[in-house]
């Protein structure tokens, strides 16, 4: 089948606010629900769809209302992983490593793992593909879904930016329930931090302030949460990239426990979804007048 280029609505969705925005941006990467006719995966939908941040995305699609942008990608993660260093590529994906004639490769653990930019395996033992990939299809996949993702969120935090001289992103996932297995460490989340509820990501306080970090988590505790901090997710690319604390750029890693909204079984909300949905809306409000207090204090120094 042909490589064509997606159409804008297969990619990415921008949501900003209509007034009296904020320097405020929540993306998420990996709840993606649109399937490109060119994947050609081996594994049936049911498990692909279980591979997915299932319904992060709705959780925050009230953004604009508190003043606040949010990206979210349209593509699965499965299909190509923006939460990777576009460097990450597994030779082993290609018939032979001599195929890939792009630029150089840095493969990290991730992608042994087979879980870099281009996913090898959908979870240890089951494969995604059951045949070669061509360095023609992972160079398309780069320009046309990665690239893009990686643009719109550079300029939503660079406009913040420039416009109030300081970002706070919230980069947003969900992780398997506590109540089963890391699936790739194959560690139970219980020996980290009493099963949490949310692991907070500031690759060890690298990312963001470390006053935002404990208010974040100060504020989900308040709501009745677990929280832990940088055990087990710490944070990956796209909170690594678009960071610089030191001169007014935060970014800070949200993960989910799903049991608190999504029932994994059956793989649809669950009852609790509704009853999370607001509490959520509670946190990017607590976000909005975080960043409101801070831009005060800023403008009174």
């Amino acid at each position: 089948m042909p490589l064509r280029p997606p159409s804008s609505e297969n990619i990415l969705t921008v949501i900003k606010p209509k007034e009296n925005g904020l320097p405020l941006v929540f993306d998420s990467p990996h709840s993606g629900r649109i399937y490109p006719d060119d994947f050609n995966h081996a594994c049936d939908q049911d498990m692909m769809e279980r591979a997915e941040d299932n319904h992060v995305d709705t959780l925050f699609a009230d953004c604009g209302k508190y003043g606040a942008a949010f990206l979210k990608a349209e593509f699965p993660r499965t299909y190509i992983d923006v939460n990777r260093g576009a460097d990450d590529i597994d030779l082993s994906l290609f018939d032979s490593a001599d195929e890939w004639t792009g630029t150089p490769v840095r493969p990290t653990n991730r992608s042994q793992a087979g879980i870099g930019l281009i996913r090898r395996l959908l979870r240890p033992g089951t494969p995604l593909y059951d045949r070669y990939l061509s360095a023609e299809e992972v160079t398309h996949r780069i320009e046309h879904y990665y690239t893009p993702y990686h643009q719109a969120l550079e300029t939503l935090t660079n406009d913040a930016y420039y416009n109030f001289g300081q970002v706070w992103h919230i980069n947003c996932h969900s992780m398997p329930s506590a109540a089963s297995k890391n699936r790739f460490t194959r560690a139970p989340l219980s020996l980290f931090h009493d099963e949490p509820d949310f692991v907070l990501g500031d690759r060890d306080g690298t990312s963001c302030s470390a006053h935002f970090t404990r208010s974040v988590r100060d504020f989900l505790k308040s709501l009745g949460y677990r929280v832990a901090i940088n055990h087990p997710y710490r944070g990956v690319e796209l909170v690594r990239r678009y960071a610089e604390p030191s001169i007014g750029k935060h970014s800070l890693q949200l993960e989910i426990n799903k049991a608190l909204y999504w029932d994994e079984e059956k793989c649809k909300p669950s009852k609790k979804y509704d009853a999370f949905k607001q509490n959520m809306d509670k946190f990017v409000s607590f976000c909005a007048d975080y960043v409101s207090e801070q831009l005060i204090d800023m403008a009174a120094d």
